[in-house]
């Protein structure tokens, strides 16, 4: 039993670890692609932007859609590309 507990317990921790890893990329994102915002599904839905994703060889565009805010006044902060000593690191865009 200890050894299953402790399997699962370094299972844990190896898949905890990658989360907060960070991904230099040396090349800087293109310019944001200006999109064509469709009609919203519903009168409480905020309009989330697109942006580009580093795929391991090239930036590829995830286009915007529509979330629903988690809470009342919630806003969202737009994810965006930060340029380090080592190159380009994509910061998550989140609610506030």
């Amino acid at each position: 039993m200890k050894k299953i507990v402790a399997a699962a317990f370094f299972a844990l921790a190896l898949a905890a670890g990658p989360a907060g890893a960070q991904i230099y990329v040396r090349i800087g994102p293109p310019r944001p692609i200006v999109e064509r915002r469709p009609p919203p599904p519903g009168p409480r839905y905020v309009w989330v932007g697109g942006y580009h994703r580093w795929d391991g060889a090239r930036y590829v565009w995830v286009r915007g859609s529509y979330m629903l805010p988690p809470r009342a006044h919630a806003h969202w902060v737009p994810g965006h590309w930060v340029q380090r000593p080592r190159g380009w690191v994509w910061r998550e865009g989140h609610w506030r």
